[in-house]
């Protein structure tokens, strides 16, 4: 387990240290994106500068994104396999569950194009959905 996850570093061209390797292992076990004061917490006794400078290493070479779902706090989730440090390619909706509090990346449901007007440039795109999720929904 920890060659692979040293391997998908280098992969990226980022060198494996010890608490690159732990972040990366923690991100991997998540079933939705998380804050920087959720990966603190679950990381126990860790120095927060050195988790955000870790997740933001991670974000300039492709391996994660970050997600504004409006909540006020920034989330992170690991980017497609495709995904470098010059281009993301994870164009996908995300969705804020209002009762769990949990912001899910749904990389099968892709944005939709939209094209802006002449001389507007577009250099981030976001889509949040709101609503629950499927397991707070009773149906």
């Amino acid at each position: 387990m920890t060659k692979d996850i040293e391997q998908r570093l280098k992969n990226k061209d980022i060198n494996p240290t010890a608490m690159r390797l732990l972040v990366l292992d923690f991100l991997m076990q998540q079933n939705a994106a998380i804050s920087l004061t959720d990966l603190e917490k679950g990381m126990g006794p860790s120095d927060r500068i050195t988790l955000y400078r870790t997740l933001k290493t991670f974000e300039e070479k492709g391996l994660v994104h970050h997600i504004d779902d409006g909540t006020g706090t920034t989330k992170y989730a690991l980017c497609m396999e495709e995904c470098d440090a010059d281009h993301h390619h994870d164009l996908h909706v995300h969705f804020y569950c209002q009762q769990c509090k949990e912001t899910f990346c749904l990389p099968n449901t892709q944005i939709p194009e939209i094209t802006l007007p002449k001389k507007f440039r577009s250099e981030e795109m976001n889509l949040v959905i709101k609503g629950v999720c499927d397991q707070c929904n009773p149906d």
